[in-house]
């Protein structure tokens, strides 16, 4: 096991880094904590995972809709298919994600030991990675993300201990800031300093002089850079700037309303200057793309027929609408007509590793309902708005040649 010992400001902080799915990683978590008895033991978890851990039939309390209304369906979407990964390089060598940690939790309860929870919420993280990236970003992250959940190569136990290796997270780090430096800048590089900040805050509460925090290996050298820095005065502990979604940029949200004032004009222009079939051709081409593609989105997706028919009419009018898409409704309108059942939450974290479980699990297929219907609004707006704005220039350039 990856072990960092350091000595503080009269503090000693013993960083333990883990494969996420190791059995040898859980033995030696207990043996570490049962040897050296600290003050506190900090866990990289926060307390909604903390719970989740506790409670393993949390997912059947699941409510979709809540979730699609909260505009959270692709972090969803994402957090299932990270958790499925997980799930399945731990079943090779009988560990469940999080064992690791839970392992952490019980040596210090059987102690009397203090535990603190001293990661971000997790739901904060994926939104601020969300944010980080624009919709080919997210687009290329739950690719990215499919792939490594649909993957049938067995990972072995030898494997997984090499994750513990510096040399090895140096190796996966290097690939995932230069393949989506945004994502590795959040998921990374602000969880060591919200890590750091959380560890040293717990083994400065009265009485404590020691702690061992139990961490993923990839955190150590980052966590251990801005305990230093801490230590000597070079940083401070405010996690408040990077505890909340990133403020959209004014460009950004000017960019974003401007796109469906422009196509809007263009059509009105179209109308004006070059009468009503012009103006209807324009809107036209807007209505076909949009509606025809999100359309072919949720059929792809499985979904019912007055599903289809919801993405395509909503297409059009949410793709002028920067607040709402049209993924939404097809997704909320899925899991009205095809309600998810208690079956469906239990097999979830299985289904979710196969595009057979998708089409199968109705909870899965209105989140793909919701992905695919998106994605091919999204597609439809490019294609209609730049087939609207070709057409109204060679107008233009027609009646003043």
């Amino acid at each position: 096991m990856s072990q960092i010992n350091l000595n503080l400001g009269g503090k000693e902080i013993i960083l333990l880094g883990t494969a996420h799915v190791s059995q040898q990683s859980c033995d030696e978590v207990k043996a570490a904590i049962a040897a050296k008895k600290p003050d506190c033991v900090a866990i990289e978890l926060d307390e909604q995972r903390f719970a989740s851990l506790n409670d393993s039939e949390a997912w059947k309390n699941l409510d979709i809709i809540k979730v699609l209304r909260e505009k959270k369906g692709f972090l969803l979407l994402a957090n299932l298919v990270l958790s499925s990964f997980q799930k399945r390089m731990g079943a090779n060598v009988g560990v469940k994600p999080g064992d690791e940690m839970r392992a952490g939790i019980d040596a210090a309860k059987e102690l009397n030991i203090p535990c603190e929870m001293v990661d971000r919420p997790i739901q904060t993280t994926l939104r601020r990675a969300w944010a980080k990236n624009g919709g080919y970003g997210r687009i290329k992250l739950l690719s990215a993300l499919f792939a490594s959940a649909a993957s049938k190569e067995e990972v072995s136990g030898e494997e997984i201990e090499n994750l513990k290796n510096k040399s090895e997270m140096d190796g996966m780090m290097a690939e995932l800031a230069e393949f989506m430096p945004g994502v590795k800048e959040v998921l990374i590089d602000e969880r060591d300093f919200y890590l750091a900040a959380h560890i040293w805050k717990a083994v400065q509460k009265a009485g404590r002089k020691s702690v061992i925090a139990v961490l993923g290996a990839g955190h150590l050298p980052g966590v251990q850079a801005h305990l230093e820095k801490i230590a000597a005065s070079e940083e401070g502990t405010d996690t408040e700037a990077i505890s909340s979604l990133p403020a959209k940029k004014i460009g950004a949200k000017v960019i974003g309303w401007a796109i469906p004032v422009i196509i809007v004009g263009l059509i009105v222009a179209g109308f004006v200057f070059g009468g009503m079939k012009k103006g209807a051709d324009l809107l036209g081409a807007w209505v076909i793309w949009n509606a025809t593609l999100a359309g072919i989105g949720a059929l792809i997706a499985g979904g019912h027929p007055l599903t289809i028919l919801m993405a395509a009419v909503g297409a059009p009018f949410t793709s002028l609408c920067p607040l709402v898409g049209v993924g939404m409704f097809a997704g909320i309108v899925q899991a009205f007509v095809c309600k998810p059942k208690v079956a469906d939450m239990e097999s979830m974290m299985d289904d979710v590793s196969s595009v057979k479980g998708f089409y199968k699990n109705r909870f899965l297929r209105v989140l793909l309902v919701f992905f695919l219907s998106s994605i091919g609004s999204s597609v439809g707006t490019f294609v209609g708005g730049s087939s609207i704005v070709v057409s109204v220039v060679e107008f233009f350039k027609g009646l003043f040649q």
